[in-house]
């Protein structure tokens, strides 16, 4: 080889860059297009270790795309013990994903984003109780809900007659004799995450970001000057390099706890990671897929975990409607559907080895439901879809499996606990972070990215304010404490998003 060539791939093997982001799934993508519209001149690159963006967790059909928005997800409004109705965790959803609304709309107008169509739609949303005491529950939960500027239009039913002109599929051979309640939202949404995400990074690309597929990122140092270099292999040729940057985003679903421990920042200490997977029922028969246009959200069985959550889901995709009934829970060691069986014994460390050995101890609810699912036959599956939809047969169904999840442990006293949410963790420096954790996940993509620009950007964050605030016009402002507001920017979300839910404010002619 002549001292030429060696000179050229030596420049080949070490690369400088402004910004990695790891992982080509809806966190970098949406923390790359803010970047990219905030700092034009920075350099960014994203790594991801598959051939396809968003392939895993941020895959339309690796997720139920339910927008979350606290609408009908009951986990969110928990009951207390006097009857009355917990909605704290609700507002905040909501307002979290009023946020990502508004930057999609913002991207929408500015050409960040093209056809809404291809990745968002109006779906009604739908909380679903049969029984007594539930249907009270519900009641009360429409009675804390219904006046807040959030929950507008909110609708209760408890008529056998109405159910089934909602919603056929669910009503056809239902005995009413058992009492039904619904909470009824049309300012719902199906959003395919997978698709958005690709939108997300053709504008990081064509603004002069670079997307590198099929390249793994083996590991993470701090270097003397403060920067990161990253070992990244080629999955294709074997080809080995060096990327030196200023600042990391480490947005790898499952695979984020694994790079932020090789990082060695000490914040990562303490976290561990709860692997779950999902299956789901998707419907093949297409006269059945007619008869129902909703994301329908139940009640988790006693001591099943907020994720099991029931739904009966209309999805969009490549805009054709699908139906999927799930999620069956599942459980391999592996942090990623196409991770490692070693993924969850490699994540013990010291410094998380009494947090998960806490888990362990506090979470055997968890581990019982876990094996009860597992356990589950195929007609087990079916009986538990005919809850929602009493006449299904099995064979208009097909068992699929969805993306997987790692649930954050995070330490507490002497042990740990298991969170069902996200968890932003970054250094002192601010020169890298990640996202762990799951549900709402992708939903609250655009507040998590945001966070992770105030705490990493502190000295820079004062002077982006305009123009995140051009992205998002009510950011630091709580919508729920302003209707009007409120309505203003939630019809001008909708027109944007072409959602056609317009109206739903529409004031009579005259006043």
């Amino acid at each position: 080889m002549s001292n030429e060539q060696r000179s050229n791939e030596e420049q080949v093997k070490q690369v400088k860059t402004d910004v990695v982001l790891v992982g080509a799934g809806i966190m970098s993508a949406t923390l790359g297009a803010l970047l990219k519209q905030l700092e034009p001149e920075w350099s960014i690159d994203v790594y991801e270790r598959l051939d396809a963006a968003a392939a895993e967790s941020s895959d339309a059909w690796n997720n139920a795309g339910t927008g979350h928005s606290a609408l009908c997800e009951l986990n969110y409004t928990p009951q207390n013990k006097d009857g009355s109705v917990d909605i704290a965790k609700a507002l905040n959803v909501n307002e979290q994903f009023q946020v990502s609304r508004q930057f999609w709309a913002h991207s929408v107008e500015s050409g960040v984003l093209s056809d809404p169509k291809n990745f968002i739609n109006p779906i009604p949303h739908v909380s679903f109780v049969h029984g007594e005491s539930n249907a009270k529950y519900l009641r009360a939960r429409y009675d804390a809900l219904a006046s807040n500027p959030l929950f507008e239009g909110m609708e209760y039913i408890d008529s056998p007659d109405e159910f089934t002109r909602r919603l056929p599929l669910m009503g056809t051979g239902r005995d009413f004799s058992d009492p039904i309640a619904l909470n009824w939202s049309d300012a719902g949404t199906d959003v395919d995450f997978g698709a958005l995400t690709r939108q997300l990074l053709n504008y990081i690309s064509g603004s002069g970001g670079t997307v590198h597929f099929g390249s793994d990122v083996r590991n993470i140092t701090k270097q003397s000057d403060g920067t990161w270099n990253l070992k990244i292999a080629n999955l294709r040729t074997g080809a080995k390099k060096t990327v030196n940057a200023k600042f990391v985003f480490v947005g790898a679903g499952g695979g984020a706890l694994h790079l932020l421990q090789k990082s060695g920042i000490k914040e990562i200490k303490g976290f561990g990671g709860f692997p779950v997977s999902g299956e789901w029922l998707r419907c093949t028969n297409p006269d059945l897929i007619s008869q129902h246009s909703a994301k329908v959200y139940g009640k988790a069985s006693v001591g099943a975990p907020p994720m099991s959550v029931p739904h009966l889901d209309t999805r969009v995709i490549g805009g054709k409607a699908g139906l999927l009934f799930g999620p069956y829970a599942g459980w391999s060691p592996k942090f990623l559907k196409q991770g490692k069986l070693t993924d969850l014994p490699s994540s013990v460390k010291p410094g998380n080895l009494m947090s998960m050995l806490g888990v362990g101890v506090t979470e055997l609810g968890l581990v019982k439901y876990l094996v009860s699912e597992l356990a589950q036959s195929e007609a087990d599956r079916v009986e538990t879809l005919r809850e929602f939809a009493p006449n299904v047969i099995g064979k208009d169904w097909e068992l699929v499996t969805a993306g997987q999840r790692v649930q954050v442990i995070r330490k507490k006293g002497r042990g740990g606990v298991l969170e069902f949410g996200t968890a932003v963790v970054n250094a002192a420096d601010g020169t890298i972070a990640g996202l762990l954790g799951a549900s709402p996940g992708a939903s609250t993509a655009v507040p998590a990215m945001l966070d992770v620009l105030q705490r990493c950007f502190g000295d820079k964050y004062a002077g982006w304010q305009p123009k995140l605030e051009q992205m998002v016009p009510s950011l630091g402002r709580k919508l729920a404490e302003d209707r009007s507001l409120f309505r203003e920017i939630f019809d001008w979300t909708s027109q944007r998003l072409q959602l056609e839910q317009t109206s739903r404010f529409a004031q009579p002619s005259g006043v």
